[in-house]
């Protein structure tokens, strides 16, 4: 499932619009979202994709870290979790604590 940033309304991972309020969801989910972010900011020097222990073959293949520019969009393509996709981003930062 992924949730609208803008309404907060959850839908399937395969819709690309949200029921809702009509936002481009490859643009405007929240984990879209939370992407963008990290990838602004000068602090984060890579990102990383976790997965969980019972993850799908497509999700499985999707873990990794990855440099700012080449990080793959979640959902990723052919998920088959039952649940949809349910892979994160996590931010490696250059520093911790200022």
């Amino acid at each position: 499932m992924q949730t609208c940033s803008l309404c907060h309304t959850q839908t399937p991972d395969n819709n690309l619009t949200c029921p809702k309020c009509g936002a481009d969801l490859r643009e405007l989910s929240t984990t879209s979202a939370a992407l963008k972010r990290m990838q602004a900011n000068p602090r984060v020097i890579v990102i990383r994709i976790s997965v969980n222990g019972d993850a799908c073959p497509a999700c499985c293949l999707l873990q990794g870290t990855y440099p700012k520019d080449q990080v793959p969009v979640l959902p990723g393509v052919g998920c088959s979790g039952a649940n949809g996709c349910r892979c994160f981003y996590e931010p490696v930062l250059s520093e911790v604590f200022p």
